[in-house]
């Protein structure tokens, strides 16, 4: 028992006190990722059913979606708790997972509801990962994020493994409306982790150098629209919405060209479902190494920019290589490797980035940036690609017009690298944050 936990605190490069919170973190993460994996086979399958070509207004209805959610979000925060925020938030979702079962159940309208699913899905998976980040970045300092973030994220890697297995060998015998109640099991765990989290706030994580525990605040204040006023006055928080859309809008055009393509090799729709699941496997097996081994020492040793920069610098050589071999093999490859490295490096890195902010910021910003910012790329993504398409551009012409924003996105990762460790250098003026520059 001992050596079993020696060796978990050495893999987890956990300090005195932050175990627990780390494992229930782990745990939480989990039950959110492996509940959406066992949806979001379906979610893909949907939309190569509903057409390729139809793709891209799907993704205008998600960024629609999102403009009108995320309002509503920004409202409930300024006025309820963090405890009692991040719960709510949750069991709306599972509400709404229950409504898609019931639905799916009945057989009422299934084209419709495909589509609506493909658009519910994407904005749920969002919202869900987010706030979980959010309250990552509350409890943590940023010391404990740069030893700590890539551990937590690797409990979202064994859901996002054990949700396609659970979807692959339980479709068959359940039925796809029952996969639904599966998700809502591990979605009602993950807020028994929630629970414990909140709990814990303002005790383990917050103690300062004395051993005294600070205690803040558990309100995040400000009013519905502040998140967004918030990154427009502040060029750290613009870099990171840069960020986020040069990946989203670059790494788009992969996957519409995937989609279409799978669609054009695959007739079956079996076979495409069981390749989605295989590639979600292989991207998950990959990830959870790079976290459990990789992310915290590259971090301690290179700082959060050189992480950042890593999924850019893969991106531009992986659009070289396409512009020369572009068939469809190299595009799943570049696709596993790609994903593989945001899931394990990139977005660990880019969650450790709002630990030097405000409470506010953590929670409204960076949910506006983790949604409406995060689809409206791809929103932007689909027509840019539909656009590109339409002027008789390939897979290989694709990939050339990708090359130039995948330098400019690897310079503005070594930036913000640059300026959050600035941040992080100066001391806190509250316990709800760091001040900018």
């Amino acid at each position: 028992m001992d050596l079993a936990y020696a060796t978990l605190k050495r893999i987890a490069r956990t300090e005195r006190g932050e175990l627990g919170i780390s494992l229930w973190s782990f745990a939480c993460f989990f039950c959110v990722l492996c509940g959406y994996y066992v949806l979001r086979p379906l979610r893909d399958e949907m939309g190569v059913q509903g057409g390729v070509e139809n793709l891209p207004w799907l993704f205008s209805a998600t960024f629609a979606a999102m403009l009108a959610v995320v309002p509503a979000f920004g409202f409930a925060a300024s006025r309820l708790r963090r405890r009692l925020l991040v719960p709510w938030t949750y069991l709306f979702f599972i509400a709404n997972v229950l409504v898609f079962y019931g639905l799916f159940s009945e057989g009422i309208a299934p084209a419709a509801v495909a589509r609506v699913f493909f658009v519910w899905v994407s904005v749920f998976n969002l919202f869900v990962v987010s706030l979980f980040w959010s309250l990552m970045a509350d409890l943590f300092r940023p010391e404990q994020a740069a030893r700590l973030f890539g551990f937590i994220s690797a409990g979202g890697s064994c859901g996002a493994l054990a949700g396609p297995t659970l979807t692959a060998s339980l479709a068959a015998p359940l039925g796809t409306a029952n996969l639904l109640l599966v998700s809502c099991a591990f979605l009602g765990s993950a807020l028994v982790c929630i629970r414990a989290l909140v709990r814990s706030a303002g005790t383990a994580t917050r103690a300062d150098s004395s051993g005294k525990v600070p205690g803040p605040a558990d309100s995040i204040g400000g009013t519905t629209w502040s998140g967004v006023t918030e990154i427009l006055r502040s060029p750290y928080l613009l870099g990171i919405v840069a960020y986020v859309l040069l990946y989203t809008v670059l790494f788009g055009f992969a996957y519409l060209e995937l989609a279409r393509m799978v669609a054009a090799t695959y007739g079956d729709s079996a076979r495409r479902t069981a390749l989605f699941a295989q590639v979600d496997l292989a991207v998950n097996v990959i990830t959870l190494l790079g976290q459990l081994f990789v992310v915290a020492k590259l971090v301690e040793k290179l700082g959060v920019g050189a992480a950042l920069a890593l999924l850019p610098g893969l991106g531009l050589a992986g659009f070289l290589i396409i512009g020369l071999a572009p068939v469809l093999p190299v595009l799943i490859a570049f696709q596993i490797l790609r994903r593989a490295a945001d899931y394990a490096i990139a977005r660990p890195a880019r969650e450790m980035l709002f630990t030097v902010l405000r409470r506010e910021a953590k929670y409204k910003s960076k949910n506006f940036i983790d949604t409406v910012v995060f689809r409206g790329g791809d929103a932007a993504s689909g027509w840019v690609y539909a656009a590109l398409k339409g002027l008789g551009l390939g897979l290989a012409g694709l990939a050339a017009t990708a090359i130039p924003g995948a330098i400019l996105w690897l310079v503005l990762g070594l930036w913000l690298g640059k300026r959050h460790a600035r941040m992080k250098s100066k001391k806190s003026p509250s316990d709800d944050g760091f001040e900018e520059e």
